[in-house]
């Protein structure tokens, strides 16, 4: 049986602005697990090494994994999901009693559950290649994308990702049935969104579905602009509520309150 006083919480670097810690809480509260409690854990990448492995003597049963630190979570652990291995990329690590560290990916279905139709047979646009979008492409695959295109600002990587999971790499956006933003855009909440990615508002249009996994209060430039013309959208708080619930449940063994956790990430 799990200690009673129990700790949970979500690196990354930055990480001050997550709204994991209200989630969680909030669902901890309403499941009856007064004891636990989730935290942020900021931990820049030189310092992730040496602090994953000390995380179960102090307490802690599992964390959340955010950038830039999924793709080197992953090699922390000594087990493995087939699916985070297949991705290459882990946000959820669950701690065993004797201090194994378990690495599971809990990304790829809340998106593939938050989508409003399915995606077999259709197109995407992936905008990034870090350990977000690696699991977005292996989702979008895995589910029966007929063609997953991806873009980076650095070309090369989005080339060997793109070679990594059967995707194809472009320059250039053209209009598809998915967009998603995989990248930290908007992460500030600056309008400059449209100057740092390959799309223009005006060409929103042409795709069938804009998926933002930054989140802010009130909404992204990107999905605003989605929304004013007229193109379904899926918001970045919708995505962290899914995989965070999937993760609650990892984590706790009891059904997530998703409710709860719903109104708690729209508090701000």
């Amino acid at each position: 049986m799990l200690s009673s006083s129990t700790r949970l919480g979500v690196l990354g670097w930055p990480v001050a602005h997550s709204r994991s810690p209200a989630i969680h809480n909030a669902a901890l509260r309403e499941v009856g697990l007064s004891g636990w409690r989730y935290q942020l854990l900021p931990v820049p990448a030189e310092l992730l090494a040496e602090t994953v492995p000390a995380l179960p003597a102090a307490g802690f049963r599992g964390v959340n994994v955010t950038i830039p630190h999924k793709q080197a979570a992953l090699a922390l652990a000594e087990q493995a999901s087939v699916r985070a291995r297949a991705i290459g990329a882990a946000n959820t690590l669950i701690f065993d009693d004797d201090g194994t560290i378990q690495a599971e990916n809990t990304d790829a279905p809340a998106l593939i559950d938050a989508l409003p139709a399915a995606i077999a047979g259709a197109t995407a646009l992936v905008l990034g290649a870090g350990g977000s979008a690696r699991a977005v492409i292996w989702a979008l695959r895995d589910a029966g994308a007929r063609e997953v295109r991806v873009w980076n600002r650095t070309p090369e990587r989005a080339r060997r990702l793109a070679e990594e999971l059967g995707a194809t790499a472009v320059e250039h956006a053209a209009p598809a049935d998915l967009l998603v933003n995989c990248t930290s855009v908007g992460l500030d909440g600056c309008s400059a969104t449209f100057e740092q990615l390959p799309v223009c508002a005006e060409a929103l249009g042409g795709y069938g579905c804009v998926v933002d996994l930054v989140y802010s209060d009130g909404g992204t430039e990107l999905v605003a602009a989605a929304q004013a013309r007229g193109v379904p959208v899926v918001d970045g708080l919708q995505l962290l509520v899914g995989q965070g619930a999937l993760s609650f449940e990892l984590f706790t063994g009891q059904t997530a309150p998703v409710a709860q956790m719903r109104a708690a990430a729209a508090v701000r």
